[in-house]
């Protein structure tokens, strides 16, 4: 059955998103779990990790069962003839990085302009391996006072989850503790290439 509409108040998939969503993960033999919050209308989803090109469409079908419409971001010459409409109709956001407004300040504008928005982050910002995962996720969600939304692909046991949900603090590694006790012994495609959980800022609040 498809779920109510009324589940929560981030922007929501419709019926065709979601069946497609489901026909996808059955073909795929893949088992959704989890929910979104209730309560609010923002947040920033954090995937992890990222290990591969197939993490892209089986996220985009997990929300759409979750009939969860949600925005990725993604630079802005993808967004370019012939292929920009389609790239906008999947929910993508173009951001130019060259911008005298920083990237953080540009999607920070975009959740202070509206009242439901779910961007979609994958903070190790690759699919090659890296010893940090990229900070701009965590001064969004700080700078808008949006929550995270933590999910993830497991690929080991074929399981999209949606979790932990929570506001950051200010406290980087108070919060990040809680962020890799979440994805604690979850496998991404390739797992030899999956990024440390660690922010750059982390060393610095150590010394």
């Amino acid at each position: 059955m498809a779920r109510k509409k009324k589940e929560h108040e981030a922007p929501y998939a419709n019926l065709f998103q979601y069946w497609i969503g489901k026909l996808w993960m059955k073909m795929m033999g893949w088992e959704v779990r989890g929910e979104v919050p209730k309560t609010g209308g923002k947040f920033v989803l954090v995937a992890a990790p990222h290990t591969s090109n197939w993490d892209f469409p089986h996220t985009l079908a997990a929300a759409y069962i979750f009939r969860l419409n949600i925005k990725w971001i993604g630079k802005h010459t993808l967004f370019k003839a012939p292929f920009g409409a389609m790239m906008r109709g999947l929910g993508g956001i173009p951001v130019n990085r060259k911008s005298s407004k920083g990237f953080v300040d540009q999607i920070v504008q975009k959740f202070n302009d509206t009242e439901h928005l779910v961007i979609t982050i994958s903070p190790s910002g690759t699919r090659d391996t890296v010893d940090y995962w990229k900070s701009g996720f965590y001064w969004i969600a700080y700078q808008s006072q949006v929550p995270f939304l933590l999910g993830y692909l497991d690929y080991a046991n074929k399981i999209a989850c949606l979790g932990l949900s929570f506001l950051p603090s200010g406290d980087i590694s108070k919060d990040m503790d809680r962020i890799r006790e979440f994805y604690q012994g979850i496998e991404g495609k390739h797992p030899q290439a999956a990024a440390q959980i660690r922010l750059r800022e982390e060393n610095l609040a150590d010394l």
